[in-house]
């Protein structure tokens, strides 16, 4: 009897396109590193980064 590989990311990616919408995000070549780095001091990861920034606009805003 052959064993079926478990695919990971497979699993991963069916369950992200299941539960959230995507966004293709384009900066400016070094804005990348900038925001990495930001994130990082503040123990966060990018995507957390960016939409906490982007919750924080949307309640300044007041939408």
């Amino acid at each position: 009897m052959k064993k079926q590989k478990f695919s990971n990311t497979a699993y991963k990616n069916k369950f992200i396109s299941e539960k959230y919408d995507r966004v293709n995000l384009t900066l400016p070549k070094g804005k990348k590193e900038e925001l990495q780095k930001h994130a990082e001091k503040n123990k966060e990861s990018l995507n957390g980064f960016i939409n906490r920034a982007i919750n924080e606009a949307i309640e300044r805003d007041g939408n």
